[in-house]
């Protein structure tokens, strides 16, 4: 009877043991499972949560470009009326006063000139 006892323990040690093991397989696949479903819906919310702000920036983006233009075109705008008004007071002066227009146009050019003519000078001179 001693002998018999002695070889059913290791029989019923290495039962318990399987048993162990697969209870520890069994929970460790729970866990993983548990842990896969939890990493899923973190990517879901991510990538719900994502795809607006992806299309807020967009939207952003394309209202700062088309403001870019719009001010781009407004100066624009502005510069060619400024120079039209130029333009057309300078002619309203000629018209005016053609004799003073003419002097005046002389004495610009003359200066500029002098002012061209000094500064060749004083690079030939280095």
């Amino acid at each position: 009877m001693l002998l018999k006892k002695t070889v059913d323990t290791p029989t019923s040690l290495m039962d318990d043991a399987a048993e162990t093991a697969q209870q520890a397989i069994k929970t460790t696949q729970q866990a993983a499972s548990d842990a896969l479903d939890t990493l899923t819906d973190a990517l879901q919310n991510l990538s719900h949560q994502a795809l607006p702000m992806a299309e807020r920036a967009q939207a952003q983006a394309s209202a700062l470009a088309k403001r870019g233009l719009d001010g781009v075109l407004d100066t624009t705008h502005h510069m060619r009326r400024t120079a039209e008004q130029a333009s057309e007071s300078t002619v309203a002066y000629i018209k005016h006063d053609p004799v003073k227009s003419v002097l005046i146009a002389a004495a610009t050019g003359a200066a500029l000139m002098a002012l061209i003519s000094l500064v060749s000078h004083t690079r030939q001179t280095r």
